[in-house]
């Protein structure tokens, strides 16, 4: 079971809770009816991006037996064989239109909005996996817009409307994050003597450049976002506050790409990194009081 686990990439789930912001933010998060759209938006795009993760370590198979790390997964390792991961990969692709299909009788606002997000998500992803993965800055954007549709999703699914700032801002912490795998990742081929084409048009220098310029925006979009109007009228003056929990995490993802090099993965620091951990805990928390308990 593990390693079918490790297949889906079950980890990288945690992605997808990025359907749940449109919720959260509204206040709506108690209304029983917007939840469960919400949960089925989450399970919907966790099998879409299972697909996606399937496809590309079947096109990438040969590649990734070369890497120090990616040729311990399932099919690099050949502890899962091709066919047995396509036929996988098309029974996963059956199941979510079967879901989408049985979810009309139930969802019926926004739902073919949703539907066609997910078909935009695949194509791009097919297109990102046998071409433009390979081409540098475009890249790094899809991988970006990739959790702007999550967002997105999450909107149509539940018709909660989704501020320009907010999706700015999803879009732009998406590519501090891609930019820092990307640095992660030319910093383990220094040490192992090995690149990939992916790597083609980046090299540290770059990174670091970008990473700061994604980081200052991504700050900035924040700040916009709080103190934008529908965001002041909705909650209070002091959300503004809630921006030294995003600098202080920001801050601590910079240390753990420029100093420790440990961020070719950025899950792994969710589920490692104590400071981020506790920093995001206090931030929802601090959102939780200002939407849901403020008098």
């Amino acid at each position: 079971m593990k390693k079918y686990l490790k297949l889906l990439r079950v980890e990288q789930w945690v992605k997808n809770l990025f359907v749940f912001v449109p919720l959260f933010f509204s206040g709506n998060i108690k209304n029983v009816d917007l939840l469960t759209k919400s949960i089925f938006a989450f399970i919907i795009f966790s099998l879409a991006a299972s697909v996606v993760y399937i496809l590309n370590d079947y096109n990438d198979i040969e590649a990734d037996r070369q890497h120090p790390e990616k040729r311990r997964r399932p099919l690099a390792s050949g502890v899962i064989s091709k066919s047995k991961a396509i036929g996988i990969l098309i029974g996963l692709v059956i199941i979510d239109i079967a879901l989408i299909l049985f979810a009309r009788y139930y969802f019926h606002q926004g739902l073919w909005k949703f539907a066609t997000i997910i078909g935009f998500y695949f194509v791009m992803n097919l297109a990102y996996t046998f071409r433009l993965k390979h081409v540098p800055i475009i890249d790094i954007f899809i991988i970006a817009i990739g959790f702007v549709l999550r967002v997105q999703a999450g909107g149509y699914i539940t018709g909660i409307l989704i501020s320009q700032w907010a999706t700015l801002l999803t879009f732009v912490l998406a590519l501090v994050l891609a930019i820092g795998k990307r640095r992660g990742e030319l910093i383990n081929a220094q040490v192992s003597g090995k690149t990939r084409r992916a790597l083609d048009g980046y090299n540290v220098q770059f990174a670091d450049i970008a990473l700061s310029i994604s980081v200052t925006l991504a700050i900035i979009c924040y700040l916009m976002f709080t103190l934008s109007p529908e965001v002041q009228a909705k909650f209070h003056a002091r959300v503004f506050y809630t921006v030294i929990f995003v600098v202080f995490a920001f801050l601590r993802y910079l240390q753990q790409t420029l100093v420790y090099n440990r961020t070719e993965s950025p899950t792994k620091i969710v589920y490692r990194d104590r400071y981020i951990q506790v920093t995001l805990i206090l931030w929802v928390a601090a959102f939780l009081i200002q939407i849901y308990f403020k008098k």
